[in-house]
């Protein structure tokens, strides 16, 4: 990536966090560095919450962090502050990215909503709309969850997926299958039924499946059982189709509780997409982000998210 202004992204080791953190950082133009932290105990954790109300903040609560106040890395040591972001997702890092950037003179960007923290004293704040964040200037309200992936990643991915598949795509219909979590379920019969409707209303079309980690193995043995055009099952073989699904798809079924596969299928490609609903009774995040997709037409819709409009705020209030 070009330009002067350079990026350090805090990274908790969790995919997820780290990806978001990488496209909030392409989009925002800028190259970056992968720096991990953590909290040096759950303690400093507790006390980052107190210390942030009483506007004190101090990498010494952080592990991995206090060398860059001296040390910072070889290719950002002739940034100028203003030209030095500092950039993070998830509560693990909330706090180490405004300490950080306090100490370095540089802007601070997060992604997520940091529940619990002076939200004033971050200069942007990506948060997505199932979070209900505060109506502030330095929040930046997102329908879905950003998705680091780029042409070239689907390019690849199409690319691989046709050395496995050799058939028509032309009328291919994609589902993909996690798991359940603490605000959803997922047993054989639920996905039986789920599959029975799909099949039905998809005859002649080119299904294509994948499983996920969090498959139960008894779903997994189900969904083995039906006649598909392609079969990804993930405890039988770790690659992974989906980018070629959101490719090539015309429709994505897509299990509700999988809201990072729901935002690439509403990001990318062209599919109609359509949440298998697997979530469980109750307000919780889950059913709020795909009520808030379907309503913006993204679920049960073809329309893709644009965030062209968001991450120009968002480098307004950085200063690029």
């Amino acid at each position: 990536m070009g330009g002067e202004a350079k990026a350090i992204i805090l990274t908790d080791g969790k995919a997820g966090h780290e990806n978001q953190s990488k496209a909030f950082a392409r989009a925002l133009g800028l190259d970056f560095v992968l720096v991990p932290v953590k909290f040096k105990s759950r303690f400093a954790k507790a006390m980052s919450y107190f210390l942030d109300r009483m506007g004190v903040l101090t990498v010494r609560l952080l592990d991995g962090v206090c060398h860059l106040t001296t040390q910072p890395p070889n290719h950002l040591t002739t940034q100028p502050p203003n030209h030095l972001t500092i950039i993070g997702t998830g509560s693990g890092t909330f706090y180490a990215a405004k300490a950080l950037a306090k100490k370095l003179g540089a802007k601070c960007g997060v992604v997520l909503y940091p529940r619990g923290y002076d939200l004033a004293s971050f200069d942007c704040i990506l948060a997505p709309t199932f979070d209900n964040p505060a109506k502030r200037a330095n929040v930046v309200e997102i329908p879905a969850n950003l998705v680091a992936n780029d042409a070239a990643f689907y390019e690849n991915g199409v690319a691989a997926f046709r050395e496995r598949y050799f058939g028509a795509t032309d009328n291919l219909v994609g589902v993909i299958v996690g798991g359940p979590n603490k605000c959803s379920t997922m047993s054989a019969e639920w996905t039986k039924a789920r599959l029975d409707e799909i099949f039905a209303a998809n005859a002649g079309a080119q299904l294509c499946v994948t499983t996920s980690r969090r498959t139960p193995p008894e779903v997994e043995a189900l969904v083995d059982s039906y006649p598909w055009a392609y079969k990804l099952i993930y405890s039988k073989d770790h690659f992974n189709p989906i980018p070629a699904f959101v490719q090539l798809a015309k429709r994505l079924y897509v299990t509700a509780e999988s809201t990072g596969m729901l935002s690439e299928a509403c990001t990318f490609g062209t599919a109609e997409v359509v949440a298998l609903d697997n979530l469980k009774p109750g307000p919780h995040k889950f059913r709020r982000f795909v009520e808030n997709l379907r309503r913006g037409g993204y679920v049960d819709g073809s329309r893709k998210v644009d965030l062209s409009a968001e991450f120009a705020r968002a480098r307004a209030l950085m200063g690029l």
